[in-house]
């Protein structure tokens, strides 16, 4: 092959890191078709209704995806972004423990330092990270039509709404359920639900907190634990069942 003349323009901007105007446009019009493409997948699957024949799904059988999101405070609507999400597959009682999703996220909010100590999150790693659509993208697609599963739910779909919102104009549409919400149903008379107590009463080993995966992992063993605890109250069979007695509480 010939040696491309090093002498001009185009292969010394190569060189040293630049791109000519036209390769650029190429490439920004790359990434804006990536993109449009990456916001009709995440319409697409939340226009998708939910299918009611899942509520007769036995609980043994049920496929969700248990997940967790690491944010830079508590706030969506104050500017707090997300900085990174896990989630982890469950069929019934099974962890699939080898598949799992995590990505960090290119945040444009300042992460603060309490929250980095915390998350082990800086700065730093969330400027090289993948987009926030592009994280979107890749965990709807690993969830699909999937249930949901969370500890304390309302705060991670608060941020994953605010950040559909902000990316492709849409709401979440998936059914999600809360291991919080399991808990003060099974066990009434606690006067703590946080996520380490639940861990520690349960007997799940508590390792790699505030990781969005780990905390995903942690999160399924305990979903797994009330799947059975529910299942030997002989009460509930059905996803349908489920939702019945959670309205009650």
């Amino acid at each position: 092959m010939k040696e491309p003349n090093k002498g001009g323009g185009f292969w010394n901007n190569l060189r040293q890191g630049g791109m000519p105007s036209a390769l650029a446009s190429i490439r920004g019009g790359e990434t804006a078709q990536q993109t449009a493409q990456q916001m009709a997948f995440i319409r697409s699957l939340m226009r998708e209704k939910r299918r009611p024949e899942v509520l007769h799904t036995p609980l043994s059988e049920l496929e969700t995806v248990i997940f967790d999101l690491e944010t830079t405070g508590f706030s969506h609507q104050h500017g707090d972004e997300i900085m990174s999400i896990g989630a982890i597959r469950v069929v019934g009682y099974d962890i699939k423990e080898e598949d799992c999703f995590y990505t960090l996220v290119n945040c444009s909010a300042v992460i603060p330092e309490d929250i980095t100590r915390l998350t082990g999150i800086s700065q730093e790693m969330t400027a090289k990270a993948p987009s926030l659509i592009d994280g979107l993208h890749n965990f709807m697609s690993f969830v699909g039509q999937r249930v949901l599963v969370a500890h304390g739910s309302s705060h991670d779909k608060g941020f994953l709404n605010a950040a559909l919102w902000k990316t492709s104009k849409v709401q979440l549409t998936h059914r999600v359920l809360d291991t919080m919400m399991l808990a003060r149903w099974l066990e009434p008379s606690r006067s703590n639900y946080t996520l380490d107590e639940l861990l520690a009463v349960h007997g799940i080993p508590i390792k790699g907190r505030h990781h969005a995966l780990e905390d995903s992992r942690m999160t399924a063993r305990l979903w797994v634990s009330y799947l059975k605890e529910i299942a030997g109250r002989k009460q509930v069979d059905t996803l349908g069942d489920l939702y019945a007695y959670l309205s009650r509480t």
